[in-house]
């Protein structure tokens, strides 16, 4: 069975370090790093997506793989 993760990307020119990701994220996959998000665990991200839909900036995608078991 296949086990879904994700790639996130985080536009620092965008970010305006609201946190609210940093918040969302059931992970801690995000920080906040000099006011800007950074994936500071990029290889916990489970592709939920809640960073990116909770981002009011809009800097922050999610790409969601599949991986196998």
């Amino acid at each position: 069975m296949a086990r879904q993760k994700g790639k996130v990307t985080v536009k620092s020119e965008w970010c305006k370090g609201c946190n609210i990701c940093v918040a969302f994220c059931p992970k801690g996959v995000l920080a906040l790093q000099k006011n800007v998000s950074v994936p500071v665990k990029p290889e916990e991200c489970i592709g939920c997506k809640l960073c990116e839909l909770r981002c009011p900036d809009y800097a922050i995608t999610v790409e969601v793989v599949k991986e196998d078991e």
